[in-house]
């Protein structure tokens, strides 16, 4: 049920995205849309199958056992509802936040966030751009922060929607008028915030790691306001990978495998 549930939001967040891109963009696609969307979307059905055949509901499952054991920071604390889940929808936030400052700084790591950062274009299917192996990390790691906390089922269901909905939002090629993406920004994570992170210049990719609350790279420093180049002309991807022909779906599954190309 739950599964459904993410996936129904999922794909109802991942239509609205595509309408919205395709009436208000913000930049000129390099690559044809049909040729990238089924490379990023086969590499998102690819993920989805094989978290359904190895640990997909794992995280639900284990905030169920650690419920019941009364295991964990939360489970062992006399907390109302809505802050236990609030404290742990932020502390879940800040912990993805800083899995991807590690995926950018550890070698091993970036090996495989690579595949997120190598897609020359920026739109709402970038979001669903990650290798395999990626994705049952980033998994195995929430399932011991959720043990470790102690957080409800019912939180690990909200927090998977709400990431899985701002990564659509904030990968989002489309335009907010500058008040109204700087209100949002002081809460959420922006397109025009994101993209900066998808550059292709190192200075600007190790900024805004941020998936959901945009607050926690103003705390630890990593906030950049404003890419050097207007937004819609400023280069997308990895200096190494800028031949669309060497980033088919084969080529991403293999990539981690490669030689590192220069940032």
């Amino acid at each position: 049920m739950e599964a459904m549930l993410r996936f129904c939001m999922f794909i109802g967040i991942l239509l609205l995205m595509a309408i919205w891109e395709v009436l208000s963009p913000t930049r000129h696609l390099s690559v044809r849309r049909r040729q990238r969307w089924m490379i990023n979307l086969g590499l998102a059905a690819l993920n989805v199958g094989l978290m359904r055949i190895s640990i997909g509901a794992a995280a639900w499952l284990a905030a169920t056992w650690a419920l019941e054991q009364h295991l964990g920071l939360f489970n062992n604390l006399t907390l109302p509802g809505w802050l236990n889940i609030s404290l742990s929808l932020l502390l879940l936030d800040l912990a993805i936040y800083a899995q991807h400052v590690a995926a950018h700084r550890w070698e091993w790591f970036w090996r495989l966030h690579q595949v997120h950062h190598s897609d020359l274009d920026f739109d709402t299917t970038t979001a669903v751009r990650f290798h395999p192996i990626e994705i049952i990390l980033s998994m195995a790691y929430k399932v011991l922060l959720v043990i470790a906390l102690g957080v409800e089922p019912q939180a690990v269901i909200a927090f998977e929607i709400i990431l899985n909905g701002c990564a659509l939002f904030n990968h989002g090629n489309v335009s907010l008028s500058a008040p109204i993406e700087w209100w949002i920004r002081w809460l959420l994570v922006t397109p025009n915030m994101h993209r900066i992170h998808h550059s292709a210049k190192p200075q600007e990719t190790d900024t805004n790691y941020g998936f959901s609350l945009s607050c926690w790279d103003r705390c630890f420093k990593t906030y950049r306001a404003e890419s050097q180049q207007p937004q819609n002309t400023m280069p997308i991807g990895l200096r190494g990978f800028q031949n669309p022909d060497e980033l088919g779906l084969l080529a991403l599954l293999v990539m981690p495998f490669w030689p590192l190309r220069r940032r």
